[in-house]
């Protein structure tokens, strides 16, 4: 496998996980009474630890975006 996929596969599954992030973000920000309710039918959760536990969350995946996807896609264009 060519070296120019390999950069191409990392760059789009930064992309498209940059992409899951925002959406994330958004429906959490924009709709978050509504998504604690749906929640908290299942969990008994305060909407602190809900809050924590999404920016933790959100936090989290974030820092994974960065190890798995961005930090392989930097190295394959400094060495190709």
């Amino acid at each position: 496998m060519k070296i120019e996929v390999i950069r191409a596969f990392f760059a789009w599954c930064a992309v498209i996980n940059l992409g899951l992030l925002l959406w994330w973000f958004l429906i959490f920000t924009l709709a978050h009474d509504w998504v604690y309710r749906l929640h908290k039918k299942w969990f008994p959760l305060s909407v602190e630890q809900f809050t924590a536990i999404h920016y933790s969350g959100m936090g989290l995946f974030k820092i994974g975006i960065f190890l798995f996807n961005l930090a392989p896609y930097f190295a394959l264009r400094i060495i190709g």
